[in-house]
């Protein structure tokens, strides 16, 4: 056997197992997911019918669907708002601060936190009767403040987003945080001499130098966003009626709930899509910035 063939060989012994699994367990549920799709199937029936787009046609005018998805963008929007905040953050952790290490390791310390763990802890918190966030606002004369966290339609998504930004912004600010140190100090020495200030820095600096990293968090917004569903399944149910349920939850429920599987895979593949699609619009934004 020449060396050549042996090489081959090697190289396609070693392959075969990591694409066998990305097969299995990606392509082919994929696949399946789709066929599914287009399926009336209940999850029980060993037989389905094929019913065509009309499980897609359905989701786009379902008003629920959208009422939910509008709860996604709600997350989103509120998310990249304090993208600027966790900047600042990182920015301030980076200088040589005596304290810096300790408060990297409390700002990322939410996102290691399970979370199941976290939505009971503020399940607790927001207890309309005994929960320590009403007990405070009565103890400073506040009791206009006080409400029913989780069970106002009006206020339970931004309950639910604040669990959300308490648990999720501590990642983004480590990864500005890598960025920033990524960027070598040569630059900001050069500008010094040059006699630019902090603002002209930071701008055509230290922006430009964590463009990468500003991808990466808005990606990890929109694809949390959309796949919120631990937060608002275990503290609300997503409740009270559909007040804060997201496409998630309402996809689960579909599938598990009222057993409509046909539908809950339709909305699992439009999911996929609208991910794919911001990335792709998302990498034509980002295209040459930072480099």
């Amino acid at each position: 056997m020449s060396y050549s063939l042996q090489k081959k060989l090697v190289i396609v012994s070693f392959l075969f197992v990591p694409v066998a699994l990305l097969l299995l367990f990606l392509l082919y549920p994929s696949l399946r997911l789709l066929q599914f799709s287009l399926t009336n199937w209940n999850g029980i029936s060993k037989s389905f019918n094929y019913v065509g787009l009309d499980n897609y046609v359905s989701a786009f005018q379902n008003p629920d669907i959208w009422k939910a998805l509008s709860n996604n963008f709600l997350y989103f929007g509120i998310h990249a708002l304090f993208i600027p905040l966790e900047v600042m953050v990182a920015v301030l952790l980076n200088n040589k601060l005596r304290t810096s290490n300790f408060f990297r390791s409390i700002v990322f310390l939410p996102y290691i936190l399970n979370g199941v763990a976290v939505a009971y802890l503020f399940s607790y918190m927001y207890n309309p009767i005994n929960g320590p966030i009403n007990a405070l606002l009565e103890t400073l004369g506040l009791e206009s403040w006080i409400q029913n966290w989780l069970s106002d339609k009006g206020i339970v998504n931004y309950s639910l987003i604040v669990v959300s930004l308490w648990r999720f912004s501590g990642l983004h600010v480590i990864l500005f945080l890598a960025g920033l140190q990524s960027i070598p100090n040569d630059l900001y020495e050069a500008a010094t001499i040059d006699g630019a200030g902090s603002w002209k820095k930071f701008i055509h600096i230290t922006m430009p130098g964590i463009s990468r990293v500003m991808e990466i968090v808005l990606f990890l917004n929109v694809r949390g966003a959309l796949q919120v569903f631990d937060i608002p399944f275990l503290m609300t149910q997503g409740g009270p009626g559909l007040a804060s349920t997201t496409f998630t939850v309402y996809t689960i429920q579909t599938a598990f709930k009222y057993n409509n599987y046909g539908l809950a895979s339709s909305l699992a593949i439009i999911l996929m899509l609208m991910i794919i699609i911001f990335s792709y619009f998302q990498g034509k934004l980002f295209k040459g910035k930072g480099e």
